[in-house]
């Protein structure tokens, strides 16, 4: 059926709501837009769902979530894990609250008891809960830090990380099975709630989740010590973070915790930022000007379903408040977390540091420097949540931090997803720690550059939209794809990893090895001086994104260096386009 019999069938269908009709009439004069909602059905990939909110096959709604759900649904089914349930959380987004019961009520009429958090809960409560619960799988709708006209659907499996093999690929085979909305099930939700198949959870979760927190804590001694002289600004962004962020630092023991008070509250609209992501500076322009006023030693703001953390430090002889990348602050806490386990108890000789391929060599030195294992995964936290399970599992390896570029970190093994919360209450520990040694988080991040290296690593994103974007991406990856380059910035290509293809190559030599990761639409190119550059879309917005890194022998050295590079970069992106 093409795009133009889909949007009628959806017009005359009684299935199909009148409000959700109407929203398709009003359109009915505008080519594009019916060709874009219905040219495709929204993607169901390994990440799940996100798209749009709106009506239309290629558009977040109840009926894309529920046939979402019907195809889950099969696969629990499939694999008799009806009897476990599913956790369902849900952030501040727009119709967040009715996808998660959307999902509770399709699961209950296929015989799978829903448990349902009674209202937004963060992303790592939720890889917390479905343990917790001993649920098969669990859901999540969110779409993260995307701007306010998107929302999303996240997939977890009972080991509480997001979806891997073979479980993503059996799940997207039954969603995409599914091709008939009058066949996807739903039911009354007081009937779901009497047949024992939709139960609300709450308070009891986030008492044990803050529970496993606090045995994270290494140094309650220090933050006792100077818990009256540590100022944090805290900023949620609208989202989920700020009950348990402010919990879990009131418990500690923090007593000048400033929240900012036009972004405290839940809110889709997001009003304060053009898109809630803490990664972008404007994110902080309102926690800066507070920080200023309290004259804050660090400066944290989380996105919206609390999985990353963004982080300003102080630095004491400037007085200027200084940005932390995801591979700063990842490094930071590394370190700290790592350092004081070998002060505290001792190292395991089996212990590992993980990090994604597309995050800073800086890791490398640090685990060479304590002496654990270094393990290199693909991009997605779930593939460092399915390390963990395999430590579990074979007795073998034991999890001391894993962290990505992407501003996210786990420190213990209570959730198998990123946690800004437990980050946020480590970050405030480091604080409070360098501080019994008059250090600033500033002073222990140079500490580190001058223990370890100068390594700088950032990131070009090229955004393609709609059809001819989504060709367009493919197209620069077949590109490089055929044609390795031979030096990149001035840096001489050493070795190129295909793991598409599952090949690194040595560009010297001409030999090959394979790499050892499951198959995904990545390049790699490791480059003379520790430089490399790695290049994939993004699994969740239309672009295709060019990490890099360098080494340098100062903080100039270091910026001037990841300068120059990246402008290279972008030449070489533009030539393409």
């Amino acid at each position: 059926m093409g795009y133009k019999e889909l949007y009628q069938e959806w017009l005359s269908n009684p299935y199909f709501d009148e409000a959700t009709k109407a929203e398709l009439e009003a359109m009915k004069e505008d080519e594009n837009e019916i060709k874009e909602r219905f040219y495709a059905e929204l993607e169901f990939g390994t990440a799940g769902l996100r798209g749009i909110i709106g009506a239309g096959t290629n558009r977040m709604n109840v009926y894309t979530v529920r046939k979402a759900t019907q195809g889950l649904a099969n696969y629990i089914l499939k694999v008799g894990g009806e009897k476990k349930g599913v956790a369902i959380a849900f952030d501040s987004r727009r119709m967040s609250p009715e996808f998660a019961d959307e999902a509770a009520l399709c699961l209950a009429a296929n015989g799978i008891k829903a448990y349902v958090f009674e209202s937004l809960r963060p992303t790592p409560e939720l890889s917390f809960a479905v343990r917790k619960l001993s649920c098969i799988a669990g859901i999540n709708i969110t779409a993260s830090h995307n701007p306010p006209e998107y929302n999303g659907y996240k997939v977890y499996w009972e080991d509480g990380a997001q979806i891997t093999p073979p479980h993503d690929s059996g799940i997207m085979a039954e969603v995409k099975a599914v091709t008939d909305y009058n066949t996807v099930k739903t039911m009354d939700k007081e009937a779901a709630k009497k047949a024992g198949l939709y139960e609300v959870i709450g308070a009891a979760i986030d008492d044990a989740y803050i529970a496993e927190l606090k045995k994270q804590v290494r140094h309650l001694d220090c933050i006792q010590e100077v818990q009256k002289d540590i100022k944090i600004v805290y900023t949620p962004l609208h989202g989920t973070g700020n009950l348990p962020a402010r919990r879990i630092l009131k418990e500690l023991g923090f007593e000048n915790v400033y929240v900012v008070p036009e972004q405290e509250l839940p809110d889709g609209e997001f009003p304060t930022v053009s898109y809630p992501n803490p990664e972008a500076a404007e994110a902080f322009e309102l926690a800066l000007k507070l920080a200023k006023e309290k004259d804050a030693d660090l400066v944290l703001a989380t996105d919206p379903d609390a999985d990353r953390l963004g982080v300003y430090v102080k630095d004491a002889k400037s007085g200027e408040y200084i940005t932390l990348t995801g591979n700063m602050s990842g490094c930071l806490l590394a370190d700290y977390e790592i350092g004081q386990i070998k002060e505290l108890q001792g190292l395991p000789e089996d212990g590992a540091l993980i990090k994604t391929i597309v995050t800073t060599n800086m890791a490398d030195a640090i685990a060479k420097y304590y002496g654990v294992k270094l393990i290199e995964v693909l991009t997605g936290f779930k593939f460092i949540g399915q390390q963990i399970l395999g430590f579990e599992n074979s007795k073998k390896g034991t999890y001391l931090f894993g962290f990505e570029e992407s501003y996210g970190c786990l420190i213990g093994t209570h959730a198998r997803d990123k946690d800004a919360i437990v980050a946020t209450m480590a970050l405030c520990e480091a604080a409070a720690y360098y501080k019994t040694k008059n250090m600033t988080l500033w002073d222990a991040m140079i500490a580190m550059y001058d223990r370890y290296g100068y390594y700088k690593d950032d990131v070009k994103s090229i955004t393609l939209k709609g059809i001819e974007g989504l060709q367009k991406i493919q197209d620069i990856m077949n590109t490089l794809r055929e044609n390795t380059p031979a030096e990149v910035g001035g840096y001489k290509v050493l070795s190129a990893r295909d793991y598409k293809k599952d090949v690194i190559r040595n560009m010297e030599t001409g030999q090959t090895t394979a790499t050892g990761l499951p198959n995904s639409n990545v390049l790699y190119y490791d480059l003379e001086d520790d430089a490399w550059l790695c290049v994939r879309p993004s699994g969740t917005e239309p672009k295709v994104k060019f990490y890099y890194g360098i080494k340098g022998t100062s903080l100039e050295n270091a910026n001037e260096k990841s300068a120059a590079l990246g402008k290279e970069v972008l030449d070489m992106i533009h030539k393409m386009l």
